[in-house]
């Protein structure tokens, strides 16, 4: 048999928990009474028993772990015989042998089967966490999107409004299945702003840096600036210092009081990248002439 941590699809180390909702999972997908036109489905689910059988025993997994017993459950260079704690098959259903009693459960669990597990009180489904990364755009649009789950699982998720970066949204009943009639576990999803080329979110507002020329901030202009939502056209009053911010209004991010923050556009003044000798000759008569100065005596 191949590798038991394999066959769960688990790191070695793995916890309780985690190997038993991975045995949970396969369990589900390929049961034969679930899959009665996959007739791959009895082997898939017969290796992935027999691997829990291991890992699902404290005591037989540590054996496995020193080599104590090999993936089959044999004894190691001991010259016994194949240890009686495996799983078995006669006439063609499934039977269980050995210390691990929680497996029958699961099966009842899944199957909706009566007996020992439901007699058993209700053991509610282990939460799962997972990460969705959306870009601003998403958020301003409400879209809702899809998140991967543990084990391939994906769903949408709607995410609150003026949800922020590293909030969390639970998502009930999207978990691990309970035990026993139990309930399910929940879905946690940490929310990520993806990186923007243009724009830096402060709280509900974005920041965009707004490059202009020499001639825009000294004699006025129309700019297209761009939005979350598309570009609007920005009046560059004259005179405009670079480092001045114009505010946007409701052109932000979506907020909880059902409104929008603003966008935030900072003037940056831009010269020629190589000069211009015209602009070089304006600049030397005006500083000949001395206008003004951009500094106060405390700058000597």
């Amino acid at each position: 048999m191949r590798d038991p941590y394999d066959i769960l699809g688990v790191k070695r180390s793995a916890s309780e928990a985690e190997i038993k909702s991975a045995f949970r999972r396969l369990a589900k997908n390929h049961h034969p009474d679930r899959n009665q036109d996959d007739p791959k489905a009895k082997e898939r689910f017969a290796e992935a028993s027999a691997a829990y059988e291991i890992l699902g025993d404290r005591t037989r997994r540590e054996q496995f772990d020193r080599g104590a017993i090999d993936a089959d459950g044999k004894p190691r260079n001991y010259g016994f015989g194949r240890s009686d704690a495996g799983f078995g098959a006669a006439d063609g259903g499934f039977s269980f042998k050995g210390g691990r009693s929680d497996i029958d459960d699961i099966l009842s669990e899944i199957l909706g089967a009566r007996g020992r597990a439901g007699r058993r009180p209700p053991e509610r489904g282990a939460d799962v966490v997972a990460t969705a990364t959306v870009t601003l755009e998403e958020i301003a649009a409400g879209a809702r999107p899809r998140v991967s789950l543990p084990g391939g699982r994906t769903l949408e998720v709607t995410l609150p409004r003026g949800v922020e970066p590293g909030e969390r949204v639970r998502l009930r009943g999207q978990g691990d299945p309970g035990l026993h009639g139990g309930a399910a576990g929940d879905a946690i999803i940490t929310v990520e702003f993806a990186p923007h080329r243009r724009f830096t979110v402060e709280g509900q507002d974005v920041r965009l840096d707004l490059p202009v020329t020499l001639d825009e901030a000294v004699l006025g202009a129309r700019v297209r600036v761009p939005t979350i939502e598309g570009a609007v056209e920005l009046r560059i009053p004259p005179n405009t210092s670079g480092g001045r911010t114009f505010r946007l209004r409701e052109k932000g991010l979506p907020t909880r009081e059902g409104g929008r923050g603003d966008l935030l556009a900072g003037v940056r003044i831009v010269l020629p990248a190589e000069g211009d000798p015209r602009l070089d000759a304006v600049m030397e008569a005006w500083r000949a002439a001395g206008r003004y100065s951009a500094r106060d005596r405390d700058f000597g």
